[in-house]
């Protein structure tokens, strides 16, 4: 019987993170990490970035180590008792431990044949920039199946347009892996519901990352995020706090995508329900979009801007009021 003060149910990001945070407080204590993959933890991003371009598989992986770790891989953990501090993995193996952290990210969704799927990405079309490189874009059109024809695939949308291809990306996100949490008494909600420092319902059992529901105070509400940015560092600060350090997580994440020559990064919310305010340097090409609610930015978009990251969460943070007119030139391009 595995014996942990420190136990790790995920292998992404967020546990080598979290790996590391532990590590920065706690030099000695024991740590088991409990992964259903057969590999060691691996940076995600450049599955679909850097590897598509050529870039050696070596480059993806975290190296994660630290004195005291044990790996348990190509293990899922099916069942655990917060009251007996124990966790059983599909294998029958039980697990015991000090603290826990649940990092088990989430599941791709199925595709809804027959559903809503929007296929397309429309930001730019309309300046021609997908289709200089080949790229077809359909506004309105919405997947509604995929059939096999002669070897190929063709996508059938809602208008009734039938599409051949060699291949289907679907970009469906995820939904978030609760059932562990659930089933176990935990309180979820859009993902396992965490305080400040982390910790779930049960004191010594915390959540982060993809899965985990937080609030963060410069919005004033609590947020679910699925990106690299909110994987390291609440992965960091949870490895931190289950060693006792007890800081508060107050983390505005950033996410980020790159599109051809082109690359934005983006802070806050950012709902196309909200009134916006683009202030261009080159129209669609370089500047910052501005989300506003009730006179106050909610979320800043920096397309093809670098470095000010920083500078939009302050901005989202500061209580305004605030005019479009006043925020021209505000975070220069």
């Amino acid at each position: 019987m595995p014996d942990y003060k420190y136990l790790l149910i995920g292998g992404g990001m967020t546990a080598d993170a979290a790996v590391q945070g532990i590590r920065a407080v706690d030099p000695n204590g024991s740590i088991g990490l409990l992964s259903a993959e057969s590999h060691l933890p691996y940076n995600r991003p450049p599955l679909s970035k850097g590897l598509w371009k050529g870039d050696p598989v070596e480059s993806i992986w975290r190296k994660t180590e630290a004195a005291g770790l044990v790996f348990h891989l190509g293990r899922q953990a099916k069942q655990f008792s917060a009251k007996d501090k124990k966790v059983i993995d599909d294998c029958g193996t039980v697990y015991t431990f000090d603290k826990l952290l649940l990092s088990t990210g989430g599941r791709v969704r199925r595709l809804p044949f027959g559903g809503d799927n929007i296929i397309y990405y429309r930001t730019l079309d309309d300046y021609g920039i997908y289709r200089e490189k080949g790229v077809d874009v359909l506004p309105g059109e919405t997947a509604a199946g995929v059939e096999g024809r002669s070897g190929r695939l063709a996508v059938v949308t809602k208008g009734g347009r039938s599409i051949e291809v060699d291949g289907v990306v679907a970009g469906i996100g995820i939904q978030p892996n609760v059932e562990l949490a659930h089933v176990s008494g935990l309180k979820t909600g859009n993902g396992i519901v965490v305080n400040e420092f982390l910790q779930t319902s049960h004191p010594d059992i915390f959540a982060a990352g993809d899965a985990a529901e937080f609030y963060t105070p410069t919005l004033g509400k609590r947020l679910r995020v699925e990106h690299e940015d909110n994987a390291n560092t609440m992965g960091r600060a949870a490895g931190e706090n289950m060693a006792s350090k007890g800081v508060p997580y107050h983390h505005l994440p950033f996410f980020y995508s790159d599109l051809f020559d082109l690359g934005y990064e983006a802070v806050g919310e950012l709902d196309s329900r909200l009134e916006t305010f683009a202030d261009w340097k080159t129209p669609f090409r370089e500047g910052v979009v501005y989300y506003l609610e009730r006179s106050r930015v909610r979320g800043v978009l920096l397309w093809n801007t670098w470095g000010q990251v920083d500078n939009a969460r302050k901005l989202i943070a500061e209580p305004g009021p605030f005019r479009p007119s006043d925020l021209k030139g505000r975070l220069p391009a």
